[in-house]
């Protein structure tokens, strides 16, 4: 006994429909694009200010950074004036230079101070990190 449906269907269907299979991929393709955009890159935001005279440099720096808020950051973790004098001695003994990246709105005191800070552990090499504009 066959039925009349069936045989429509084995004899009708030739060849798969992908326009829904593409359909989706396509939406998939757009949702991570959007989403993937929204991910925020952990960091601290500094606006440096602007040299023209300044230069790249190439070395391998310790960064302190100081926010506009004067807040202390090394190495990207917040710490306070003497736990950044005890890490300016292990910098000096090892011989490494050290970045200064200073907000435009922070106290020019601050960095004087942390400036002096290095030279008297006996940094040699010594960097303010500015915007070439």
């Amino acid at each position: 006994m066959h039925f009349k449906g069936r045989m429509e269907l084995e004899h009708g269907l030739k060849q798969i429909d992908i326009a829904p299979l593409i359909d989706v991929v396509f939406q998939l393709l757009i949702f991570f694009m959007l989403t993937s955009s929204f991910v925020i890159q952990p960091g601290i935001k500094v606006n440096l200010p602007k040299a023209v005279t300044s230069e790249s440099v190439q070395i391998e720096n310790m960064e302190i950074i100081v926010s506009g808020e004067n807040v202390l950051y090394f190495n990207g973790k917040v710490v306070t004036m003497q736990e950044l004098k005890n890490f300016l001695k292990q910098i000096s003994k090892r011989g490494q230079s050290v970045m200064i990246k200073a907000d435009r709105r922070a106290s020019l005191g601050r960095v004087v101070e942390i400036w002096d800070l290095c030279r008297e552990n006996g940094i040699k090499q010594l960097n303010i990190a500015t915007n070439q504009e």
